[in-house]
């Protein structure tokens, strides 16, 4: 226990659970003597400085709050306790009937801690660092307008791999591989994996497919003469609007994110649930 002494629990405003659940967990930390900061937000878009002196992060509600507090936790490498206020997601695998035996077991010393790949993204104009962001799921490169098929270069290891006329392009996390890029036709990985999964999102040539890649710098291009203007969105909580000429370029981070996990299932048995996958077609 003595590895936490201040915790920050992170809820939404909307949720109507919010305000009990986190009065009952903050009644139980006090009691261990630990000091609670609760934060009701009202948006998950941006991020917040934390600062060193938060040990834990409780996030509450939806795989949203989580891609929220992976943010906050990314830069002093604070791990985080999701739990979810409806049925369990890919992320926010812990029910709101298990956050006690999830911390105990932690609070207690267990290696009950997945460490989870993140993202840093930079956009690049005329040379000049002018957007700058950490992700835990994907950075997604599309149409804002009507239009919606854009043109983008790609380059792996600064080596070119073309153009792509798609309606735009994802790069994911193992994390985010059941999200986004699942729906637009990417892998599933593995949630431990140190690797990238590039996923063009309705390519207009059908041989351009998902690529899974290990530690390369990955720089997309916004070519000229777009139909359309075009965003970045990182985690679908930051948004930042791109020219011709910008470069995106996207790493894996060196900050990873400690996620704690159920003590009750894993990743397989999650993404079973969630998918619905039978085993037997007759069970289907």
């Amino acid at each position: 226990m003595s590895r936490v002494k201040k915790v920050l629990i992170i809820a939404p405003e909307i949720k109507s659970e919010s305000k009990d659940v986190a009065g009952e967990i903050e009644e139980y930390l006090v009691a261990k003597g630990i000091k609670v900061q609760t934060l009701f937000i009202e948006s998950t878009e941006g991020t917040m400085d934390i600062g060193d002196s938060v040990d834990l992060i409780i996030a509450l509600g939806g795989d949203g709050t989580v891609l929220y507090a992976a943010r906050c936790a990314a830069p002093y490498g604070t791990t985080v306790l999701p739990v979810n206020l409806g049925t369990f997601g890919y992320i926010t695998e812990i029910e709101k009937s298990e956050w006690k035996e999830s911390l105990d077991a932690y609070l207690s010393g267990a290696d009950n801690v997945s460490k989870r790949l993140m993202l840093k993204v930079s956009v690049y104009r005329n040379g000049e660092e002018v957007f700058f962001s950490r992700g835990l799921n994907e950075a997604v490169i599309c149409s804002s307008g009507i239009a919606k098929v854009i043109n983008l270069g790609l380059s792996m290891d600064k080596t070119f791999a073309g153009n792509f006329r798609c309606d735009g392009m994802i790069v994911a996390t193992p994390t985010g591989s059941t999200g986004y890029s699942l729906a637009s036709g990417g892998p599933i990985l593995d949630a431990e994996m140190r690797a990238l999964i590039i996923t063009p999102i309705c390519p207009f040539t059908l041989s351009n497919r998902p690529v899974v890649t290990g530690e390369k710098e990955i720089v997309l291009e916004v070519l000229e003469h777009q139909r359309t203007d075009i965003v970045l969105t990182v985690d679908g909580q930051i948004y930042y609007e791109l020219k011709a000429n910008d470069k995106i370029i996207v790493e894996m981070s060196s900050k990873r994110l400690r996620l704690i996990h159920s003590t009750k299932r894993n990743f397989t048995e999650v993404i079973r649930e969630k998918l619905h996958w039978a085993g037997d077609m007759r069970n289907a």
